[in-house]
């Protein structure tokens, strides 16, 4: 067992948060006009390439080139997570017994008084239908009740969840609430500012309300930790009410797919990114980045490229898996979908001057444009290359990349169904095929966000997902 009261102490140079300064393109102020000029650019060399006679040779080199990358992605073998630390459930006569005579104890090599101070924060809002078991399970973790605290900022809400947790708190000693006044500003990262700089967690763990929380996820995210060069983790999201709907089933399919990416980009170097919901963050590392962005509606993506840039890296933690409630309709799903996509994007139009000077490794910056130029560019020339393939009587001319990233999403998410879930391979093969069609939504999605962020004023507004409190189990085989 590796000793606790050195593993946080970092072994090398990180980049001060003061160097992470957002610039603007010269001339160019503002995400509007950096996102216009962006489409402007794309639009145009997709014509260009529709009109020059070498522009189809020029779209199979980047398929090509796209091609090896997805190659090395699906061939890369992550590593094996370190074993967790011992669970005290097993070890509880011998703990209390020690508690009660005042003296230390020993678990399997290492005091259990020394494992790391862990900080829980939830940033809540109207949550009264998921909040009291959301907190019974946190205060319950199989990890010392001394060496974690759980901290819920209630963000001025209007409905029970005040009342519910001011009951809650007589049962729980670890529990801390703030209330936060009526009008406070920056949405769920302004709340976990005011919050986290009073924390005293060596590492600082952020949930949504909805989230299902197993007993055991202290014992296997500490240890990850003990990579001096690891300022994050983030867990595997499982969708708890999958079985409700086709939208549902359509999400879970996504989230494997999404872990599965995951795993595979950080064996090779690439780039991991936070979540929201289950997200770790070293609290040195925190403190460099200068906390949560304010200014963007997707505070998980912002602090991603931060940790990076400031030479952290993110890692990925399989099982177990945090759960979370699906979307179930439609429209919610289309405004949730939408302000995730404009969130993501926002952090390229915000960071493109650290990303083209190359501030990250060879490795993750490559990583960075190959998935850019799937997730957002692909989407982005999609109607002005339908166009000019329709005016020219021609096929579309990305229609190979546009075919990489089909075959890509398709292999990508049975893999991560069958890593997740023991099941028939004829099942994951089913899900598979609904979960790539119910993914064509983010074609749309991309698209239109891309215009409307070029046309439409800069609007920052945080929209709450509404949370139902689904009674499903958490539908996720562990090993």
């Amino acid at each position: 067992m590796v000793d606790f009261p050195g593993r946080f102490s970092p072994r090398r140079f990180h980049t001060p948060i003061k160097e992470l300064e957002i610039e603007d393109f010269p001339g160019f102020a503002g995400r509007r006009s950096k996102a216009a000029l962006t489409l402007g650019v794309l639009w145009g060399l997709t014509a260009v390439l529709h009109l020059v006679s070498w522009g189809s040779w020029v779209v199979l080199g980047l398929t090509a080139i796209l091609t090896t990358h997805a190659l090395r992605i699906l061939w890369g073998r992550p590593l094996l997570p370190p074993p967790p630390l011992p669970s005290l459930i097993q070890e509880a006569p011998q703990i209390n017994g020690a508690i009660a005579e005042g003296r230390s104890l020993t678990i399997v090599g290492s005091p259990w008084e020394d494992w790391p101070y862990v900080s829980l924060l939830v940033a809540a809002k109207n949550e009264e239908t998921v909040i009291e078991p959301l907190v019974a399970a946190l205060c319950q973790l199989d990890y010392p009740a001394c060496r974690y605290e759980v901290w819920i900022i209630d963000d001025n809400s209007t409905d029970g969840t005040h009342q519910r947790l001011q009951k809650l708190t007589t049962r729980y000693p670890q529990l801390r609430i703030l209330r936060r006044a009526a009008g406070s500003s920056g949405g769920k990262s302004g709340a976990l500012n005011q919050v986290w700089p009073n924390t005293k967690g060596e590492i600082i763990g952020v949930f949504d309300a909805d989230a299902r929380v197993p007993k055991d996820l202290l014992r296997h995210i500490v240890p990850l930790f003990d990579q001096a060069e690891v300022g994050a983790v983030q867990l595997q999201k499982a969708v708890v009410n999958r079985a409700k709907n086709l939208w549902t089933r359509g999400q879970q399919a996504e989230m494997a797919l999404d872990s599965y990416f995951q795993q595979q980009r950080i064996s090779l170097g690439g780039v991991g990114e936070l979540r929201g919901n289950g997200q770790f963050v070293r609290r040195v590392a925190l403190t460099q980045c200068g906390g949560w962005n304010e200014e963007t509606i997707t505070d998980d993506l912002d602090l991603t490229l931060r940790l990076h840039f400031s030479g952290w890296g993110i890692q990925f933690l399989l099982h177990p898996a945090v759960g979370e409630e699906g979307v179930e309709r439609p429209l919610a799903l289309w405004h949730q979908r939408n302000r995730w996509a404009e969130g993501g994007y926002q952090r390229y139009l915000d960071y493109w001057r650290l990303i083209a000077q190359h501030r990250l490794p060879p490795a993750k910056t490559f990583d960075m444009a190959a998935f850019w130029m799937i997730q957002y560019g692909l989407p982005a020339v999609a109607l002005p290359d339908f166009a000019m393939a329709m005016l020219r009587h021609r096929l579309p001319l990305f229609l190979p990349v546009s075919s990489l990233a089909l075959t890509l999403s398709m292999v990508g998410m049975f893999c991560g169904l069958r890593r997740i879930q023991q099941q028939p391979i004829w099942v994951s093969s089913l899900q598979t095929l609904w979960g790539n069609l119910y993914m064509l939504h983010w074609l749309l999605v991309i698209a239109t966000m891309t215009m409307r962020l070029s046309v439409r004023p800069k609007r920052l507004r945080w929209v709450k997902t509404v949370h139902l409190g689904s009674e499903d189990e958490l539908q996720v085989d562990l090993p």
